[in-house]
């Protein structure tokens, strides 16, 4: 990979502020409120939520799952929804993530009820089509080869490809004209196509394109595929419907496409019928490339934002772009400099969909924040669709509110105890419902677990969680009081109706059969109240899989110390997606951290007499009888974390459930009444690692869908 392709966009770097319009002069003074001429449709605003794929298809269809999630948006002010990212076109494109079939005429109708749903709520909406070439499996949906212009593998997906015949070319251009038949049928507004990493632009690049037969060989051959695309589709959908690529203008690849070498690649696209682009740098072919084009936590604002501008400047056609582009400051800014005409706050509105709204209200303030830790992305391949970190509701719009109703019940007291994710969202939705909130955290400010993970430097963004829910807390109402350690007679001294436990975990290291008290957990390090030195050398044994682990090796390799990262898993930080892990595996790479898999820390014991106090790590397999031994300074554990439910037991008794939970009730949103002790005086319930160790989804889930029925 080029040096260059990680350049920071000098435009962005300053823009990571929000700024208060006020609503009477948004509509003058806000760039991104203006309506925009996009081709024959007029976008209300400069706003777009860009073609990303959500896997909440059912059968490969966008059932009501799929348009609640877009009609949400619509709803919330967005000019632009693109759906299908990306819409597959042939059967021998199988959906590697919940992909759209495009092929199939069943797909008319829910595009049609998509369509006409979010034009009722002011948006426009169109669709990404795309043949996926490599980057899906062979063994998946109808088990067909999958094609190629060259005989070449992807890294990420792993098939083997077929090369592509003469007959398969003029089968897949059949095919995008047949789907962009069915576009036009469901009265969609556009398409576009995607040309990065997918089969479109795999014929362009001499990095893929191998051929020297009438479709490589040369530039000119290697565009007949793409000349052929577009002529196919322009005839199926007629002169006015909008036709667009997301187009890679620099692979960032040795032997790819530079932008000298797309600018004129895109000329000759525009002349075949492409009324905009949506500008990309880089490629999705591996997890390092994918991390780069698709930018996480960590990693600077808007990266791409120049090369876009350039573009815009040399092409002369309207031009979108959406890459960490994570705040509305940052967006307003490109579109004031005439970097872009349509921006896109993709990952934004999924942390929430009534961005727009907000800031036409002059609330811009009040936006949940994108903290851009891209669970969006990884939650797909960690457990089958898109979350986003810190909004349940989003993709579960068919049972979960974005806008809390106020309750029309009568007010009741509530006291919740513990100021992590958790005890914060069930404080924040207990105020929005207009109850009477007390928050009693033990320490000096808010933010539990957080607080630690947000020590990393990369993940420092995380606070975001913490401090949006603070101020709507606050905005609500809610009596937030720290240095507040409270036993239970000190909570029921505030008479509550409803109790709210949120008081966390403790780090388990429960599960050693020896030496836990010799040992470190990940919270010591953390926090630093573990005192380990340069040069001393480190065990890291992590049986969690997610992000604390790793965490705490590139904190320790930072600081100069050996470290060797431990695992019975069989790859390391398994539940850490593509997005995060190349980051964390950048840094073991750079310091020589030792990996070592498939071994587990099962003891740890003082080393002989002599040995300057050293620790001995014993080492099992679930493979193997034979152990292994480290002699090293430190040991540092991470096995999850056991709830502080102390508390909690010592108020089930007063209540009116004994604790207990109606799973049937609060699946389908119904309020909780259980009375299994009609002389108690309060529910109570716990949430978040109260309950079990999990993760801030979990978490604010628990207390979203609890307390928005209270």
């Amino acid at each position: 990979m080029r040096d260059d392709c990680t350049v920071i966009s000098k435009s962005a770097r300053w823009f990571s502020g929000t700024t208060r319009v006020h609503a009477g002069d948004m509509h003058l003074a806000d760039p991104l409120l203006e309506p925009y001429q996009l081709g024959q449709v007029t976008l209300r605003n400069r706003v777009v939520s860009t073609s990303h794929e959500p896997a909440y298809t059912v059968d490969g269809m966008p059932k009501e799952r799929y348009r609640a999630y877009h009609v949400e948006k619509a709803r919330g002010g967005v000019g632009l929804t693109m759906i299908g990212g990306s819409a597959v076109v042939s059967p021998d494109s199988p959906p590697a993530f919940g992909n759209m079939l495009m092929y199939r005429d069943e797909v008319v109708p829910w595009l049609r009820q998509l369509t006409d749903e979010v034009h009722e709520h002011g948006a426009a909406v169109m669709i990404q089509l795309t043949h996926l070439g490599r980057r899906s499996s062979n063994f998946t949906g109808d088990w067909l080869p999958l094609v190629y212009p060259s005989r070449m593998r992807e890294a990420q997906h792993r098939s083997f490809p077929k090369v592509a015949e003469a007959w398969d070319v003029d089968r897949i251009v059949a095919d995008f004209a047949s789907a962009a038949a069915r576009c036009r049928e469901a009265r969609l507004d556009g398409i576009e196509i995607e040309s990065y990493s997918h089969l479109f632009d795999a014929w362009a690049s001499p990095a893929t394109n191998q051929r020297t037969d009438a479709f490589g060989g040369d530039p000119e051959a290697r565009l007949v595929f793409g000349r052929r695309v577009l002529d196919a589709v322009r005839e199926a959908v007629g002169p006015d419907m909008l036709l667009g690529l997301r187009m890679s203008m620099d692979e960032c690849l040795p032997g790819g496409l530079t932008l000298e070498d797309t600018l004129p690649i895109a000329r000759t696209w525009i002349e075949h019928g492409v009324d905009f682009l949506s500008v990309i740098k880089g490629g999705l072919d591996s997890d390092a490339r994918l991390a780069a084009t698709i930018p996480s936590m960590g990693t600077p604002s808007a990266p791409f934002l120049d090369l876009a501008g350039q573009v815009r400047r040399e092409l002369g056609v309207p031009v979108m772009h959406a890459a960490r582009i994570g705040d509305v400051a940052t967006a307003r800014h490109a579109v004031r400099e005439g970097l872009l005409d349509l921006v896109g706050l993709t990952r934004p509105q999924l942390a929430d969909p009534h961005l727009v709204a907000k800031v036409a209200r002059g609330e811009e303030d009040r936006v949940r924040p994108c903290v851009g830790a891209s669970y969006c992305l990884d939650a797909i391949y960690e457990s089958g669709d898109a979350k986003c970190l810190h909004n349940p509701a989003t993709g579960r719009e068919l049972s979960l509110p974005h806008v809390i109703a106020p309750t029309v019940g009568r007010r009741r007291r509530a006291v919740v105890v513990g100021a992590g994710v958790a005890g914060l969202e069930a404080a924040r939705v207990l105020g929005e419902r207009g109850h009477e909130v007390s928050l009693l955290e033990a320490a000096d400010r808010p933010g539990g677990q957080v607080l630690l993970a947000a020590t990393s430097r990369r993940r420092r963004d995380l606070m975001g969680v913490i401090d949006w829910r603070v101020a709507e807390a606050k905005h609500s109402g809610v009596d937030l009081r720290f240095g507040a350690y409270v036993e239970a007679e000190d909570v029921l001294a505030l008479d509550p109706d409803v109790v709210v436990v949120a008081t966390g975990g403790q780090p388990d290291r429960t599960f050693l059969t020896s030496g836990q008290q010799l040992v470190l957990d990940t919270w010591d390090v953390m926090s630093g109240t573990g005192r380990i030195h340069p040069g001393e050398t480190v065990l890291v044994f992590d049986d969690h899989g997610g992000e604390p682990a790793l965490d705490a090796t590139e904190h320790l390799a930072l600081l100069g110390a050996r470290v060797e990262l431990v695992t019975p898993e069989r790859t390391v930080g398994i539940s850490v997606g593509g997005m995060n892990s190349p980051a964390y595996l950048r840094a073991f790479a750079e310091h020589d951290v030792t990996l070592t898999l498939a071994r587990r820390l099962v003891g740890v014991r003082r080393a002989a007499a002599g040995e300057g106090g050293r620790l001995v790590a014993t080492l099992a397999s679930d493979y193997t009888d034979a152990v292994q031994e480290r002699v090293v300074d430190h040991v540092v554990v991470e096995h999850g974390s056991i709830p502080n439910d102390d508390l909690y037991l010592d108020l089930v008794p007063g209540s009116s459930n004994l604790g207990e939970v109606d799973h049937q009730a609060l699946l389908a949103g119904r309020p909780q009444q259980v009375r299994t002790h009609p002389e108690g005086t309060y529910q109570l319930f716990r949430v978040g690692d109260a309950v079990a160790s999990r993760n801030i989804h979990a978490a604010v889930l628990d207390s979203l869908r609890l307390c928005a029925q209270i």
